[in-house]
């Protein structure tokens, strides 16, 4: 199976398989912020292998960077 960033995106990181997990493992996501306003689904917005990769990633989505929180992804185990 090949493993593709591009099929995490719109995603919970809970979602993903293990291969996904295992082939993302240090690699950072953006999930948008809550605040009282919104109750945005803590979906992948965007994956890079830093955070000024995935404020790349939104800017070329359309979205607003500071609206999101940034992570880096852990192994499964």
């Amino acid at each position: 199976m090949t493993v593709t960033s591009e099929k995490a995106i719109g995603r919970a990181p809970e979602e993903l398989t293990l291969d996904e997990r295992l082939h993302l493992t240090g690699k950072y996501i953006a999930l948008e912020l809550y605040t009282p306003a919104t109750a945005p689904f803590k979906r992948i917005e965007a994956i890079g292998d830093s955070v000024a990769g995935c404020i790349r990633m939104l800017r070329s989505r359309g979205l607003d960077p500071e609206n999101f929180e940034y992570s880096r992804l852990a192994p499964p185990y």
